[in-house]
């Protein structure tokens, strides 16, 4: 249950740092709400499975997933480049978040 709870704080992640960018600096309302909304849960979620995870291996799914989603959101909406290297070290990122739920 614990990596259920962390797989979703990392997503939520992502909406949390998505949201930022779209709050204008806090001006805009419904971003603003939403990145309030999403970093409370993604905090609470991540806080949760670090009872039962290791703090650095939840920590560095966490991320791993929030930095990740959060590109492919750039590539996705034009905001970020792709190119080979980028999709390759999002790949290697990818494996190695799978790679440290495969040796817990």
């Amino acid at each position: 249950m614990a990596w259920i709870v962390l797989i979703v704080s990392g997503v939520l992640e992502a909406v949390w740092a998505t949201a930022l960018a779209a709050s204008g600096g806090f001006r805009k309302p419904k971003p603003t709400l939403l990145f309030v909304v999403a970093l409370a849960a993604s905090m609470a979620g991540l806080a949760w499975a670090m009872t039962d995870l290791p703090t650095g291996t939840a920590y560095a799914v966490w991320v791993g997933i929030g930095a990740t989603l959060t590109v492919v959101w750039g590539f996705l909406t034009g905001q970020d480049r792709v190119n080979v290297a980028r999709v390759l070290l999002l790949t290697l990122l990818v494996g190695s978040v799978v790679g440290l739920k495969a040796v817990s």
